[in-house]
């Protein structure tokens, strides 16, 4: 009942919920924001954001791969 397969599937799901998350955080600040510091953050938290989207899956997938027989 204890499948690591199922726990790392989970787990790569929620690195692209959370990374969802944190870009839409971004766009709120961004959209929210009325002068340029808080709105250079909001891109800065987006751009991050996305690449956590689609980096962190890929590598974690990777790291987890059956190797070879």
């Amino acid at each position: 009942m204890n499948d690591p397969a199922r726990g790392r599937y989970f787990a790569i799901v929620a690195t692209r919920i959370a990374g969802a998350a944190g870009a839409v955080l971004g766009v709120v600040l961004l959209a929210r924001a009325p002068t340029i510091g808080p709105k250079l953050l909001g891109v800065a938290i987006v751009l991050s954001a996305m690449a956590m989207m689609a980096i962190v899956p890929r590598s974690l997938a990777r790291k987890w791969r059956t190797p070879p027989e």
